[in-house]
């Protein structure tokens, strides 16, 4: 099961967590961008704060689609009523893992941790599950992990 729609276009969740760390909503509006590029659907759960920067960032909507909170995504993965072939968790504190490991538990989708700040080391030694890590040091400059982002092409898997 794939999106809610019957088409077979490949589906993304990127997984915001508390945007207290600048670089998080400009890595998730390239992502956004280059997942809709290659013929992904981008969909994006976070909590509020993280949904309000990026809708206010792109109020007309050009790379944001459907926007949901994250612990409805949650749930509808848990029950099985949605789940996507892709999941991007955007990891720069505990709780991000922990949404990680749960999205990895929980949903079919290939599972990326993208993981950034700056302890982001002391964050990719805690991941011990099944998952692709894009890691960099990135607090207010992108530039870093979008370089990491680049390199694995999540977009083109």
């Amino acid at each position: 099961m794939t999106g809610e729609s019957t088409t077979s276009q490949k589906s993304a969740l990127l997984v915001l967590g508390c945007p207290q760390v600048p670089v998080q909503t400009s890595i998730a509006l390239y992502l956004i961008n280059r997942l809709k590029k290659a013929g992904i659907l981008p969909v994006v759960a976070g909590n509020k704060a993280a949904n309000t920067l990026l809708v206010v960032a792109d109020t007309d909507r050009h790379y944001l689609g459907e926007v949901m909170d994250l612990d409805r995504a949650v749930a509808l993965i848990s029950d099985k009523k949605r789940d996507f072939d892709l999941c991007f968790v955007f990891i720069h504190n505990d709780a991000g893992v922990s949404y990680a490991a749960t999205m990895g538990a929980i949903s079919k989708a290939k599972l990326y941790a993208l993981v950034y700040g700056e302890h982001y080391d002391d964050q990719v030694k805690k991941i011990d599950f099944s998952c692709t890590t894009i890691a960099a040091k990135a607090v207010h400059n992108p530039l870093p992990l979008k370089k990491a982002l680049d390199e694995v092409k999540p977009w083109d898997a």
